[in-house]
């Protein structure tokens, strides 16, 4: 009796949880038609797809590289026609979109594949609030760059079919603002800056959704509408995209742990989610030779003064402090003096002198098997064994393991608050009010790369300013840091300018 009682499922609970399994597989196929090559995806895909090309066009529009690369291109500071041109063949390779007039048989299958890879990446990084952002600000990236260059008549067509708010300006008024509208044109004069107004598609908003427009003078205003040609709706509609984004982000992210997902389906969007990381941000562990450089356990101390960046600086003074630090921050500086070229030995001599408050028997049972793991010299992986880990790059330090109370692993420069980063800042040299204060806007505005090459290039402005004059600098050694051991080696390559082989060693690079 108690056996039937408890395998007895009610009929009210069952029907619960059968509406549960089918709240989300109420979409039917649909024929997807794609009269643009632009999309905002505001519809989610029907058909079916194999689960190679689920797997390969997610990769494709994540790490072909297209997503990656254009991360990359923001955080080295690359203009948008630097940019367009750098993207250009990757895109054409990984992502292709066609225009209607080339009249190529493609178009379909590349519209398809576009609208399809950008949902299952939504559907990987909606899980936490950082991958959302990230996701967000590099598709809104990708969709500028091919805003910008599309063809002007079906751009418009294009943002004519979104239905935006936006009151389309009439013919009759256009030739009654004329001259207020020609006023607003920076090409010609006379003649031809009327023929600018009248090609142009003038729509009209409310003057506060273009206050950037407006402060560059580059709109006409009256009654509190804004009055903006075609050429510069661009930023409206890469904003209406972004917003747009965030919203069906935070949706995906509430239905997640609803959804009844394919088991086939997980590995890969965890696989997905968790590599999303630039293609420099991996550091050649090989690539680590310094002429000159003298890297043992007794030389880490003048070392992490002079060339070490803030959150190893950060990783250092902690250890001296405490003579002790938790896993994630021995992980990550662990790593760090294993990329910087600090052998194995040595590496186990530091911490061991570094851990002077505890007994050997404590070290070698509760310390030495973790750093001899990071190295590869034990574990069960064999792909890992003589390898080891791969030193954290910047991205990965911000974006996976927070510090938490009493630990002093991340990035100072997003972890810290201002104050402290302030105070951490003037304690290892950076006293330079203007500085400073950049360093809290880049800051203020998540750009932490930004706000790490800043000191860099004031810590090492003297040495940069001889490198340029003597030609020893090439274009690819001025791109922004992104990983914590170029960092160090090139600053320890900028130091040692004047040495013998310093010069040549810079420019071999």
């Amino acid at each position: 009796m108690i056996r039937q009682d408890y395998n007895r499922v009610e009929p009210k609970r069952r029907n619960v949880l059968d509406h549960r399994k089918k709240q989300f597989a109420d979409l039917t196929y649909k024929e997807a038609h794609y009269p643009t090559r632009l999309n905002i995806y505001a519809e989610s895909p029907t058909a079916d797809i194999t689960l190679e090309e689920f797997e390969q066009w997610a990769i494709d529009r994540l790490r072909g590289p297209v997503l990656v690369e254009l991360e990359a291109c923001s955080f080295r500071n690359r203009s948008p026609a630097e940019t367009a041109a750098h993207m250009k063949p990757m895109l054409e390779k990984y992502l292709p979109l066609d225009t209607n007039s080339s009249l190529s048989t493609q178009l379909a299958a590349q519209r398809k594949k576009d609208h399809y890879s950008h949902f299952i990446l939504r559907l990987a990084f909606s899980s936490t609030a950082d991958l959302r952002r990230r996701f967000s600000r590099l598709e809104t990236m990708l969709f500028r760059l091919r805003l910008s260059t599309d063809d002007m008549r079906e751009r418009t067509a294009f943002i004519q079919s979104l239905n935006l708010d936006w009151e389309m300006v009439s013919e009759d008024e256009r030739r009654q603002l004329a001259a207020e509208l020609a006023a607003t044109s920076g090409t010609g004069q006379g003649v031809r800056k009327q023929q600018a107004v009248d090609e142009e598609i003038w729509c009209k908003v409310d003057w506060d959704r273009v206050p950037e427009l407006i402060e560059t003078r580059k709109v006409f205003v009256k009654a509190g509408k804004a009055y903006v040609p075609s050429r510069e709706q661009t930023s409206m509609v890469v904003s209406e995209f972004s917003s747009f984004l965030d919203r069906a982000l935070e949706l995906t992210a509430r239905a997640l742990p609803r959804l009844d997902e394919d088991d086939r389906l997980s590995p890969i969007l965890d696989h997905l989610s968790k590599n999303f990381v630039t293609p420099d941000a991996a550091y050649a562990h090989d690539d680590n030779a310094l002429s000159g450089a003298v890297i043992n356990a007794r030389s880490i101390d003048s070392l992490a003064t002079s060339h070490f960046p803030l959150c190893m600086q950060n990783l250092h003074r902690s250890l001296r402090r405490d003579a002790h630090l938790k896993h994630f921050g021995r992980l990550q500086y662990t790593l760090f003096l294993k990329g910087i070229g600090l052998s194995l030995e040595e590496c186990l001599a530091f911490w061991r002198q570094s851990f002077h408050k505890v007994t050997d028997d404590t070290f070698n049972k509760e310390y030495r098997y973790n750093v001899r793991h990071a190295y590869g010299d034990v574990g069960g992986d064999t792909n890992r064994r003589g390898g080891g880990y791969s030193p954290f790059s910047c991205q990965k330090i911000l974006t996976e393991h927070p510090p938490g109370t009493g630990e002093n692993h991340g990035c100072p420069y997003r972890h810290f608050n201002v104050e402290n980063l302030t105070a951490l800042l003037q304690a290892v040299g950076v006293t330079d009010r203007a500085v400073l204060q950049g360093v809290k806007e880049d800051k203020e505005k998540q750009k932490f790369h930004m706000a790490c090459n800043r000191v860099f290039e004031f810590a090492h402005r003297n040495e940069i300013r001889r490198a340029k004059e003597e030609g020893v600098m090439t274009a690819a050694q001025l791109e922004t840091i992104v990983h914590p051991n170029e960092y160090f080696k090139r600053s320890y390559l900028l130091k040692s300018l004047g040495r013998d082989g310093a010069a040549d060693t810079m420019t071999s690079r």
